[in-house]
């Protein structure tokens, strides 16, 4: 099992946890909300499961009676998002996630449902979101309980220029959150293979919590060859968008880097309307894919590039981003190197030198939050794996205002 980088670990640590590279952060089993991880039913509250049912069949009753369903958070084609609680501590809130039988799967679930449940269940970190139980309902619909995270995503703060502002040592606190929980991911061999603004939800305590596993895929056999229609493509690398099969956790970094760089700008960083818009975008805010920096490139299946732009040097960075400071912006551009086989790993960007730069990381009580989240968490949990609204680049204005903090 993996081991932090940066954190030695007693002999008392857990396995599947891991200590932040900023601060001593313990990973308790439960979020400030107070959601637990799966314990046994009270002892004192009687089964009324009918003796009738099969062995397997009371045992999904009887985990179906620990919550009561409360109201409706949201509902899309592809799940209903529902408040609830457990039944013995009516204060404990719980998300629970129903997912809709899908008609084109007639003899099983949908691929993404069985993703999702598979490595939510394997993967236990303090900022990926926790999968506290599962059950299906009478009507075959499998229920998944998630802990309750009422602040909603980052997106929510991105986009609310007018009422929310965030500094540099927010970001940096923010990054930390979704560096840890991709590095997690990738030390177990799991891609994540969506992170997006609107995929990483926040807990009561300001924690951020890395979701929607949906397209995740493990990657231990690196001759398996995958697809490479995956990502919300604003967030897509270049070599998924030229056909790669073969590719690693660097898809995630640069998945990663555009988060990073629309934190700082309050705004997607490459909102391509389709594939070759996207390219074109990256050629221009990157450079242009090439064999002088990325040998082998030209081979890909669906490589093609509207024009030849240098690769951008630092300057050009700083005068854009330059708000996070010279380290930031170097570990910004190790993150959206062109070629996979440069880009930086998630366990080296924890090495990075600019988590120990000046500002410091903003303290989670002190994080921007703001009201509505629990409506949003029920719309981005109720989505379909890998869909977003296009339009959203413009309908946000690129402001920035790094001196409130």
């Amino acid at each position: 099992m993996a081991v932090s980088p940066v954190v030695t670990h007693t002999a008392e640590s857990v396995s599947r946890t891991v200590l932040s590279p900023l601060k001593n952060l313990a990973s308790g089993p439960t979020s400030s909300n107070g959601t637990p991880r799966p314990a046994p039913p009270p002892t004192a509250q009687p089964c009324t499961v009918p003796a009738t049912l099969d062995l397997a069949e009371q045992m999904n009753e009887e985990e179906k009676r620990k919550y009561v369903k409360g109201k409706k958070l949201g509902e899309g084609t592809y799940a209903i998002v529902f408040l609830g609680h457990l039944r013995a501590q009516p204060s404990t809130l719980v998300a629970i996630k129903k997912i809709k039988v899908q008609k084109e799967y007639t003899e099983g679930m949908a691929p993404d449902a069985v993703r999702e449940l598979k490595h939510l269940q394997e993967l236990q970190h303090p900022n990926i979101i926790s999968l506290l139980s599962v059950f299906s309902s009478k009507d075959q619909n499998l229920n998944l309980v998630l802990e309750y995270l009422p602040h909603g995503d980052l997106e929510m703060l991105i986009r609310d220029t007018d009422n929310v502002r965030y500094g540099a040592a927010d970001i940096k606190a923010w990054m930390g959150m979704l560096t840890r929980a991709i590095w997690f991911c990738h030390e177990n061999f799991v891609l994540h293979r969506d992170i997006k603004p609107n995929n990483l939800l926040i807990a009561a305590d300001g924690e951020v919590k890395l979701a929607d596993f949906g397209l995740a895929r493990g990657f231990a056999d690196p001759h398996q060859i995958m697809t490479s229609n995956v990502i919300t493509r604003w967030y897509r690398p270049p070599e998924l968008l030229f056909g790669a099969k073969h590719y690693s956790g660097a898809v995630d970094v640069w998945s990663v880097g555009t988060v990073f760089a629309e934190l700082v700008m309050r705004a997607p960083y490459l909102p391509g309307n389709t594939e070759i818009d996207q390219i074109r975008l990256i050629c221009e805010a990157i450079g242009t894919p090439a064999e002088d920096n990325w040998p082998g490139v030209t081979t890909l299946p669906e490589y093609t590039v509207p024009a030849q732009v240098p690769v951008r040097g630092k300057d050009w960075y700083e005068m854009r981003f330059g708000t996070v400071g010279s380290h930031g912006v170097d570990l910004l551009m190790k993150t959206l190197t062109l070629n996979p086989r440069l880009r930086i790993t998630a366990r080296d960007m924890l090495r990075h030198p600019w988590w120990h730069a000046d500002p410091k990381p903003t303290r989670n009580e002190d994080l921007p939050s703001k009201a509505g989240g629990e409506a949003k968490m029920g719309a981005d949990l109720k989505r379909r794996p890998g869909m977003i609204n296009d339009d959203r680049g413009s309908k946000v204005a690129r402001k920035l205002d790094f001196g409130a903090r």
